[in-house]
């Protein structure tokens, strides 16, 4: 028979582990924005790094925000993609990125997100839409690129992104790299032991975005991606319309576009065959 002492001790313990979850529970209601976005201020590298040339520009968003890119052009160019990055660092870090996209022979839109590097304003889900929408006119009216001409490409956060803007406008194909089908689905994995679903105020719904979006589409993806599973790459593929393509790299999240760089420049030109963009 179990003592007064001891049942005391039992609802102290669990009044305990109840406080401290409750608490985190506040923690992940309350900071969950630090745990998305993860900007870099100062830019370290610049495409003529790589022996690119390239613009230094800015964009004014529709609610008038400037946000910072660069326009790499490619001669003789095959198409332009527009590229929408992860959520940590700024665009200065993605010189392999634009390496490779201009050895592919396209000319290379970067932005960065309201709040990374030079880019004014603070980061929001809506804000990172609208940014990626200034991105697209820039091209459409300041460029005068036809919009039968533009990829437009993200990887991880990037790719929802991507996926909304491909909903909202007409490209001729859109990739999405190692990406999730939403935060709320994506954080409910990372800490399962929480109602992450009822708590995120942060939605990012990448499959539904894809499922209304009617241009050919490519989903990349590693088994060995160290952050966002590999099963939620198969799970967007599944979402998506014919004609699509799914391209499995090895490597981790942020480097196995470049250790299976052969396997990832492959890839791209199979999908540039369904594109018809040489044609």
């Amino acid at each position: 028979m179990i003592n007064i002492k001891t049942l005391s001790m039992i609802k102290y313990i669990l009044m305990s582990v109840a406080t401290v979850y409750l608490i985190l529970i506040c923690y992940l209601f309350l900071f969950q924005k630090r745990m998305i976005y993860f900007p870099w201020q100062i830019i370290t590298d610049d495409p003529s790094d790589i022996n690119l040339e390239f613009e230094d520009v800015y964009i004014k968003t529709s609610d008038g925000i400037n946000i910072h890119a660069w326009y790499i052009p490619a001669d003789g160019s095959r198409a332009t993609i527009l590229f929408c990055h992860g959520n940590a660092g700024n665009l200065s870090h993605r010189l392999d990125t634009i390496r490779i996209f201009h050895e592919l022979g396209l000319n290379v839109l970067i932005f960065d997100y309201r709040g990374y590097g030079k880019s004014h304003g603070n980061t929001t889900e809506k804000g990172t839409y609208l940014d990626a929408l200034a991105a697209w006119d820039y091209l459409i009216h300041k460029k005068n690129i036809q919009s039968s001409q533009i990829i437009i490409a993200g990887r991880s956060l990037g790719g929802s992104v991507g996926a909304w803007l491909a909903k909202e406008k007409k490209p001729r194909g859109l990739i999405i790299e190692s990406s999730f089908t939403s935060v709320p689905e994506m954080g409910q994995k990372i800490y399962p032991f929480f109602p992450i679903k009822l708590l995120s105020r942060f939605k990012y719904n990448t499959r539904d975005y894809i499922q209304e979006i009617e241009c050919p589409i490519m989903i990349v993806h590693s088994r060995g991606d160290n952050i966002i599973p590999f099963q939620f790459g198969e799970e967007l593929f599944k979402s998506a319309k014919d004609p699509k393509l799914f391209l499995e790299i090895a490597g981790d999240h942020n480097g196995g576009f470049i250790d299976s760089e052969n396997v990832y420049k492959a890839g791209f030109n199979k999908f540039f065959k369904i594109l018809r963009i040489d044609d």
